[in-house]
């Protein structure tokens, strides 16, 4: 996305109006089937996060108010960056992986110096600084649940907004909730579910489902229960 709004600039000078929204319509096809399921099933630095989480230390909650600062990015530096900081061929920035992305460094700038040695004789200040970000994000994610998914990506916060309109989604049945708050410690991502059943920061990971005793929580696919079971019996739930 960054990458094609960087070159708008530059084809409309040029009078060639090529502008690729295939790339919107695509994160937007899979934002309106499964919103940010993506970031709870398909993203390999959510994965690495909750692995650095399962390293035994004291943890910590997240400021709920940070939530809203991968809006900012998304706006900032995804969209109205490379849009409008363009250089004197019209030529814009990918300013949020070419400056900020911790993931970027993690699974690309690595690599890339390992196969291409030559390369680490020009690593400067840039790397150096998301060098920074990387190590900032590592630590936060041992003392955190999932710090950059909640508060700086700018992906999970498109995806997030297709929370009220996606296909497949999770559904809170209010006659089987006792409130008994079983999802509240699960959730990788701080989503009180049984409070706020359509919060935009809910991955879809269904670990609130699978915590939930009384399968009040189920998978729908279009409206339609896919993982909907029978109301355990107390005797059941004794046993469990």
């Amino acid at each position: 996305l960054q990458q094609l709004l960087a070159g708008v600039r530059m084809t409309v000078a040029n009078g060639q109006f090529f502008v690729g929204f295939y790339v919107i319509g695509a994160m937007g096809v899979i934002g309106g089937f499964v919103g940010r399921m993506v970031c709870g099933w398909a993203c390999p630095f959510g994965l690495f996060q909750e692995l650095l989480h399962k390293i035994p230390s004291r943890k910590f909650g997240i400021w709920q108010p940070l939530r809203f600062t991968k809006y900012v990015l998304l706006a900032s530096m995804v969209i109205i960056l490379p849009l409008f900081a363009v250089d004197q061929f019209g030529l814009g920035d990918p300013w949020f992986c070419k400056y900020f992305c911790p993931a970027g460094t993690l699974e690309a700038g690595f690599p890339m110096l390992i196969l291409q040695p030559g390369l680490r004789a020009n690593l400067g200040p840039l790397f150096l600084n998301k060098l920074f970000i990387l190590i900032f994000f590592i630590v936060w994610a041992v003392l955190a649940s999932r710090p950059f998914c909640r508060t700086a990506c700018p992906l999970g916060a498109f995806y997030a907004l297709f929370s009220k309109v996606k296909l497949v989604k999770l559904r809170l049945d209010p006659a089987r909730c006792t409130n008994c708050e079983a999802c509240h410690s699960v959730c990788p991502m701080g989503v009180k579910y049984n409070e706020s059943p359509e919060d935009m920061e809910c991955i879809s990971c269904l670990a609130c489902s699978k915590a939930c005793k009384f399968n009040a929580i189920n998978l729908e696919v279009g409206g339609v229960s896919i993982s909907s079971q029978p109301i355990p019996s107390p005797q059941q739930l004794q046993k469990s």
